[in-house]
């Protein structure tokens, strides 16, 4: 049964990296074609057009941002990382209630 859980825990590794180079790339790459209004500059640490005054800062509105902060966002945790927990969860679940079928139905 042990076996099982080391070929889930690969499963998960590979999983979260995946999930984790997919966020940094749409990261970066949303930043790299963010477009802002005239007066506003985009700043990456906030992810957010800003003007001069630093006041009141705003979403670019450009189709790359807008789509590239969707997939990350559906890629994050209220995406596809969301649902780890219950893959993770059904998973054991699964194996340990076949540990005890099988044991169930051994004679001895």
């Amino acid at each position: 049964m042990f076996n099982n859980l080391v070929g889930l825990g690969y499963g998960l590794v590979s999983f979260a990296i995946v999930i984790g180079v997919g966020s940094i790339i749409l990261t970066k790459f949303g930043d790299s074609v963010a477009t802002c209004a005239s007066a506003y500059t985009y700043n990456s640490s906030l992810a957010k057009c800003v003007n001069a005054t630093q006041e009141d800062p705003t979403d670019p509105t450009n189709g790359g941002w807008v789509n590239t902060n969707y997939l990350n966002t559906q890629l994050g945790t209220s995406g596809l990382a969301g649902w780890a927990p219950a893959i993770i969860a059904f998973t054991v679940g699964m194996l340990f209630l076949g540990a005890f079928l099988i044991k169930k139905g051994r004679e001895y």
